[in-house]
């Protein structure tokens, strides 16, 4: 096995010891978003394991935009899916806003209720 050294590394000194210069490689960061940063506070005080591999593979942010991503399709997508399912359309909307809000309300609950058991808490 090559030492740092032998491999190219180089070192530079403080107090008296040698401090190997480790750089990461550059990261392309995209936007993680609510539902990313819901999943990283999962994974960090349920899933350690998770988090610290990703972490140290420099493909944590990669993972919670991934996430992000995948988590608001699915919550649009249930979104329209359940206002389609119970009848909640503009004329409702139009006709009795106070019901249209309370109903709107229940379906984005519901929705994101799926997507946390769905996508963050796994």
């Amino acid at each position: 096995m090559k030492t740092y050294a032998e491999q190219g590394g180089t070192y530079h000194e403080e107090n008296g010891y040698l401090i190997p210069d480790l750089v990461l490689p550059p990261q392309k960061t995209r936007p993680i978003g609510k539902w990313g940063h819901a999943r990283l506070e999962f994974l960090q005080h349920h899933r350690r394991g998770t988090y610290t591999h990703l972490l140290v593979n420099c493909q944590l942010n990669g993972h919670l935009a991934d996430v992000n991503e995948q988590a608001e399709a699915l919550f649009f997508r249930l979104v329209e899916q359940m206002k389609e399912a119970e009848g909640v359309t503009e004329e409702l909307k139009a006709a009795d806003q106070m019901r249209w809000v309370g109903l709107m309300n229940n379906i984005a609950s519901r929705a994101r209720e799926i997507v946390y058991n769905e996508l963050i808490y796994i």
